[in-house]
């Protein structure tokens, strides 16, 4: 198909040809390997395709049947494992390793009918913000060059936001999900607790605050992915949960009338006056759909939240770290293969106390409370993506190869931009980023909905009330300056 065709196809849609045998799964995997060619030498956003299920997607255990089937994907080097393949977490350290089986997501994955082809960028261990160390790889903005995509899902949100995919994987700690997916123009959904396992290697329990997703452009796709991708794997710590009726089916139809808040001032974080005056015309949009929206917050202790967060942060990354350089029988992480805030992470990690961490989730318990109560008066909560605008390439202080000694200031420094999404990973409710806002530099601006636990149906039945609504023309119609169809 050209590639009008193909950009105007989603997932679902390509499926949809698929079981019509109007195209093969092969010749959909070839015009994405086709895509990938075009745009990657610009973006640097896929560390590697996997040219045998180019050739022969059933290879890797595709469902032909799957509700995706045949629908390219790339997984982000970073969380499901797929056998035999490689997954190197955008490390030097971790060159050449090998997973020796898929973890449950992948096998969910796969049963949709999804091809994985290839793995794309992340920083260093998913730890910072843009997939930015000279030394492995450069992820670049399709919107505007000289600029981040942001992270962690770096080559994920370059892929599908020049096109060259309709759906692709993502993860979300602390906004990894939402944050690439705002600044590229994609939709990304970070799902509650309880939706998608991280089995066998972890679970809810200990990864906390981690969770697994998607970026997309349709979203249907994004329903569709969720509908057949949930679900726990035997001996999960909790218990996973199913929605009343598949997503699918819900977002056909309009929510009610909604409580809408809108938000930018979270304890010591302001958004810049143009991304407060997007957030508000996106609030009076919201108004002539029927929704009610005004101004509110949670009543919640930001300081002690994001505290407890960046005790978190440090303590459970300084375990993975710890683990994975066990497994190659060193005693710490090697200077000249780990970028030097890992190595600090890892420091100060490793010395986290059982108090310490006692005191973190008490935290963690008031803040999910008080945003629980927060919902029992709001339906939605609604914030920029980030408080100030996507930084350019180069910015280290936000890079994981920052020379700054203190990383707690590190990381202060990163809830300055990156304020509105890592509380939702603290008290597990979903948030969705929508690409509804630009920035002044040409780069989408998403504008994040989030809801009450278990509320994540809710979001996209909103999401695609407005999609709907403005005739399925996000990113206020525009495309990126790369972009499969240019050119």
């Amino acid at each position: 198909m050209s590639w009008d065709e193909w950009t105007a196809t989603d997932a679902v849609g390509l499926g949809e040809l698929v079981r019509k045998g109007q195209v093969t799964p092969a010749e959909l995997a070839a015009q994405a390997a086709a895509g990938i060619a075009k745009t990657n030498p610009t973006l640097h956003a896929v560390v590697e395709l996997f040219a045998d299920v180019v050739a022969d997607p059933l290879k890797d255990g595709l469902n032909p049947d799957g509700v995706l089937a045949g629908v390219p994907y790339l997984m982000k080097d970073l969380g499901p494992t797929l056998k035999g393949r490689l997954q190197e977490m955008g490390s030097k350290l971790m060159a050449g390793n090998r997973a020796t089986a898929d973890s449950f997501l992948a096998g969910k994955i796969r049963q949709a009918g999804l091809n994985i082809i290839g793995r794309s960028t992340t920083p260093e261990f998913g730890c910072c913000s843009s997939a930015e160390n000279p030394a492995m790889y450069v992820t670049r903005n399709p919107w505007n060059l000289e600029h981040t995509t942001n992270g962690s899902s770096a080559g994920t949100a370059a892929m599908v936001g020049a096109g060259v995919l309709p759906i692709s994987h993502a993860t979300d700690g602390g906004g990894s999900i939402r944050i690439p997916a705002g600044a590229t123009g994609n939709i990304g959904l970070k799902p509650s607790r309880g939706v998608f396992s991280i089995a066998p290697y972890a679970s809810d329990l200990t990864g906390l605050v981690s969770i697994q997703g998607c970026h997309t452009r349709t979203v249907r796709d994004t329903a569709a992915f969720v509908d057949a991708c949930r679900g726990g794997a035997p001996g999960e710590f909790m218990p996973y949960w199913q929605p009343a009726e598949p997503y699918t089916q819900l977002i056909r139809r309009d929510p009610g009338r909604l409580r809408i808040a809108l938000s930018h001032e979270w304890g010591d974080y302001r958004a810049t006056p143009h991304f407060v005056a997007e957030l508000e015309r996106v609030g009076r949009f919201l108004e002539s759909l029927g929704h009610h929206v005004e101004w509110a917050l949670p009543a919640v202790d930001f300081r002690a939240a994001f505290a407890a967060q960046t005790t978190c942060y440090i303590s459970n990354f300084a375990q993975t770290v710890n683990n994975l350089v066990a497994s190659l029988g060193l005693d710490a992480p090697p200077a000249d293969l780990v970028e030097p805030i890992n190595i600090r992470i890892w420091q100060e990690g490793m010395k986290t106390s059982f108090t310490e961490r006692a005191r973190m989730q008490a935290v963690f318990n008031t803040t999910s409370r008080a945003f629980g109560a927060f919902f029992e008066d709001w339906d939605i909560i609604l914030t920029p993506i980030t408080a100030l605008p996507t930084p350019k390439l180069g910015t280290t202080e936000y890079l994981t190869i920052s020379e700054n000694p203190d990383i707690y200031d590190w990381f202060a420094n990163l809830w300055r931009q990156f304020s509105y999404t890592p509380l939702a990973n603290l008290a597990g409710i979903p948030g969705i980023s929508l690409p509804l806002g630009m920035q002044e530099s040409g780069v989408p601006l998403g504008i994040q909905a989030q809801a009450k636990q278990a509320n994540d149906g809710l979001l996209l039945q909103l999401a695609a009330q407005i999609e709907r609504a403005l005739d399925g023309q996000w990113n206020l119609g525009r495309k990126p300056g790369v972009h499969v169809t240019q050119g």
